[in-house]
């Protein structure tokens, strides 16, 4: 592979990957994840149905496909870094618009806006830190991910707090968490804004080179259904908990773990992530996270509960990290943002379909176990396509 140039301002690159992965963190672990611990009170309070509070982040995704979409276009005329920045702004202003009012299609607006700011900030930060990493061959995976367990630092934060905050002001507060995670993530913002990514970055990687979906098919319909499994878990299991009796601190506990998880990933994972064996890295992760969200059907029990938010977490930021790396063995790195932006469309539609899919069979049947099933059957099902990905001989 002929490596981008590597500027002389990459003499820190994990610091500078560590500071690009605070803009997943506002767009995914803050602005769409966050939604989850605030659901069963605007659920409650707002009189929705299963169906309704599905339909939050399926809304929220069609914006992460539709940023996914228009994201390579937007790299080319503004550059890299610039995408990133006024991605993760418009993230906070969705989140301040979620905290002023109740209405249906109001909300609706912005979590789209929040789903077009998560996707221009992860698929340029995605390219942008693939470049950073490559400063640093002999690290590159480890590098690269970092950036993936920024989502991570979110849910952590959000998980510390919103739960409280809900018990602390009672039925109907949910509209305080969202402020509260409206001043988080605008902390978080500041690092990305200033931060000094080398204005050659936006240079380098942002020539369009055709993308072929042929090769890559299989690979695609696997990453598809990763993003229709996961989101059901992640969107439904705080209600899920607090259905079985669990209050603001089991609540707290299981998001807190999923998000503690993702600070292991790049140990856990980084030898996995540097096989260059085609799919193979994604079918070996993405089966831990089968595993993972598989666990809440066996029971309630405590530990059984807290061990599938570790396995889960743990898995999960790695998926995406895989394909990343994915990408970065099999195409050149003209080719990255649009291939990782290919890469993001193809989960943003499984994850566009998931949550209001999964909502109405819960609204049919009654039963958040099913749901449960479902989701870990596609992650399951994902993992065993990938396996049949052969290296992709592009350049």
């Amino acid at each position: 592979m002929h490596a981008p140039d590597r500027p002389a301002s990459y003499a820190h690159p994990a610091r500078l990957i560590l500071i690009l992965s605070l803009a997943p963190t506002v767009g995914l672990g803050i602005g769409r994840f966050a939604y989850a611990l605030v659901l069963p009170d605007m659920r409650d309070t707002l009189a929705w149905s299963y169906s309704a509070a599905g339909f939050m982040n399926t809304i929220n995704a069609a914006g992460y496909l539709a940023g996914a979409l228009f994201a390579s276009r937007m790299i080319r005329r503004f550059g890299l870094a610039a995408s990133v920045r006024w991605g993760t702004l418009a993230c906070v202003l969705s989140l301040a618009l979620c905290a002023i009012t109740g209405n249906f299609y109001v909300l609706s607006f912005a979590r789209l806006l929040a789903g077009v700011g998560a996707a221009a900030g992860f698929v340029g930060g995605g390219a942008l830190a693939a470049t950073i990493a490559q400063s640093r061959p002999e690290r590159a995976n480890f590098l690269l991910s970092l950036f993936y367990a920024g989502p991570g630092i979110g849910i952590l934060a959000s998980g510390l707090a919103a739960p409280f905050v809900l018990q602390g002001f009672g039925p109907g507060s949910w509209w305080i968490v969202w402020w509260a995670m409206t001043a988080l993530a605008v902390v978080m913002t500041i690092p990305v804004l200033l931060a000094p990514f080398h204005a050659r970055a936006a240079l380098t990687e942002t020539t369009a080179v055709k993308f072929a979906v042929a090769p890559v098919v299989i690979y695609l319909t696997g990453y598809f259904l990763f993003g229709a499994g996961y989101i059901a878990y992640m969107t439904f299991m705080i209600a899920y908990i607090r259905d079985a009796g669990g209050g603001a601190a089991a609540q707290s506990a299981f998001w807190s773990l999923i998000g503690v998880s993702a600070f292991a990933t790049p140990w856990v994972w980084r030898r996995v992530l540097a096989l260059d064996r085609g799919g193979l890295a994604t079918t070996i992760i993405l089966g831990v996270n089968a595993i993972g969200a598989a666990m809440p059907i066996f029971g309630h029990s405590v530990w059984l509960l807290a061990t599938s938010a570790l396995v889960f977490g743990v898995a999960f930021f790695a998926v995406v990290g895989s394909t990343t790396a994915f990408v970065r063995f099999n195409y050149p790195p003209q080719a990255w943002p649009t291939a990782i932006a290919a890469m993001t469309i193809s989960f943003g539609i499984g994850q566009t379909l998931g949550p209001i899919v999964v909502g109405a069979i819960t609204d049919a049947l009654g039963s958040l176990s099913f749901a449960l099933n479902v989701s870990a059957a596609m992650l399951a099902l994902g993992a065993v396509l990938s396996a049949f990905q052969r290296k992709v001989r592009s350049f």
